[in-house]
Parts: structure tokens; sequence; C-alpha cells
């Protein structure tokens, strides 16, 4: 389950490039957009309107497998409706119901929840298994991302631990032991800001496929091979030896 305490953080594009990743492992993996007030996934993956989605399972007029589609890429993604004309009627208690029919048809399930502490958001976070937080080293953010990691923990769910994205490595930034101190819980990687983000979402991709070898892309997979206990070898950069040496490892 990706999460954040507030919009704008990169959330989405975390679930993506994660199930992605871990697609690049050879495991299967459903990227499941549960923002339904305003997804994106589809949008991304250039998916935007599919006969079948979560919307339609949730109104209990189409099953789970029915919206299943598979990205050129070989991920598989749940896409949310556009629209939102209907949403009143969307039945948010059957979203723990797609959660367990899912895990016949993957080895890892990715949702990519609504931000927040709605009540959207919270019938997301109570069916997830582990829980991922996604902000930006910056106090505003980490402070929501808190407030995110508090109404998890009230609801009893396993919190994996926290992502950092578009991380500049700017004076204005929290350090990282700051935010490590603040949010209790390990840093699963920094996702350094990349311009290929821009370009990877032009072209309706993950930046995995787009621009494998950029920074974000080797972060991403550094991180999902934590997540699931694979190993993950390449060759690192000048920067990357530095960093790690000074204790500012991208992972």
């Amino acid at each position: 389950m990706i999460t954040s305490g507030k919009g704008g953080v990169g959330k989405t594009t975390s679930a993506i490039n994660l199930g992605a990743a871990i697609n690049s492992y050879d495991e299967n993996v459903i990227v499941v957009d549960a923002n339904l007030t305003t997804p994106n996934v589809g949008l991304h993956l250039g998916a935007p309107i599919v006969p079948v989605t979560l919307n339609h399972v949730l109104r209990e007029e189409a099953n789970v497998e029915d919206a299943i589609y598979r990205h050129e890429s070989g991920t598989k993604i749940i896409p949310a409706d556009l629209s939102i004309k209907e949403i009143g009627k969307l039945r948010f208690d059957k979203i723990k119901d797609v959660a367990d029919t899912l895990r016949e048809y993957a080895d890892y399930v990715v949702f990519d929840s609504p931000a927040g502490l709605g009540e959207d958001a919270l019938s997301v976070l109570k069916s997830g298994d582990e829980i991922i937080v996604v902000t930006h080293p910056e106090i505003p953010a980490v402070t929501d991302a808190l407030k995110t990691i508090k109404m998890a923990e009230e609801h009893g769910k396993k919190i994996k631990g926290v992502i950092l994205n578009r991380v500049r490595m700017a004076d204005t930034e929290m350090p990282l032991f700051s935010v490590k101190e603040m949010l209790e819980y390990p840093v699963l990687g920094m996702i350094p800001d990349d311009k290929n983000m821009q370009k990877a979402l032009s072209r309706r991709d993950a930046i995995l496929h787009t621009h494998p070898s950029s920074k974000a892309s080797r972060a991403y997979k550094k991180i999902a091979a934590k997540l699931i206990g694979k190993e993950h070898l390449y060759k690192e950069t000048f920067s990357e030896k530095l960093l790690r040496g000074l204790g500012l490892d991208y992972s």
C-alpha cells in the first residue's frame, strides 16, 4: 500500500515505478489505482479510458479480474474511472474484498492510495497488509507523513517504511537523520529529483522502462529488491560512492 500525507509528493509515480521494478525481478505484480477521486495510474501508463475499471468492481457491476489490464511492459494495472459522476455509489468497504481476491492473481499487489486522512484514504489503508509512506524531505510534507503513520498505527497496520521522493540534497531539505528521528521508521530509499521523470510521464510509461539507467530508476530498483528480498547488483557511479561514504546513500 503506497500512501502519503498530502498530494503532490510523487505517490503515484512511486507506486507505478515500484510495481515496474518488482516486475523487472520476474515477479507477478498488479498496480491498483485506489485513488478514486483523482485517479492517475491509467493516465501515467497510457490507459486513461478502459471498458472496466475499479469503479465498476466497487459498484458490483463487474468482477475484479475483468478490470486487470496488462501494460506493454508486462506490468498489470487496475485503473480507476476518470469520471466522478457515480462516485457516491461506490462501496469503499469492498476494497478489502478486492485486495483479498487479487492475492490469487499476483505475487505482489501495489495499491496507489488516496492522499490525506479522509474516509477514502482510510478505507484503502485498512485493506493493506503493509504500508509504505511517500514524502518529500521538507518539514510540512514530513509532518503530514507523520499524521498518516499515526493513523496507520491506530488501525494496527504494519508500516514497512518511508520513501523520500524528489531529493535534491538542498540546504532547505530535512537531513535524513532528522526524517528518521521524526517518523521513527526506516527510510527505504531516497529517490533523487530526476528530469527524466517528466520525460517518462510524457511517454506514458514508468521511468524504469523509458530511462532504465537513470538515477531514479536505479533507486526504485534498489528499493524493490530490498522489499522482495532480491539481490540488486549494479556498478555504482562516482557520486553514489561519494554519497554512500557520507552516509547519504539513496537507499
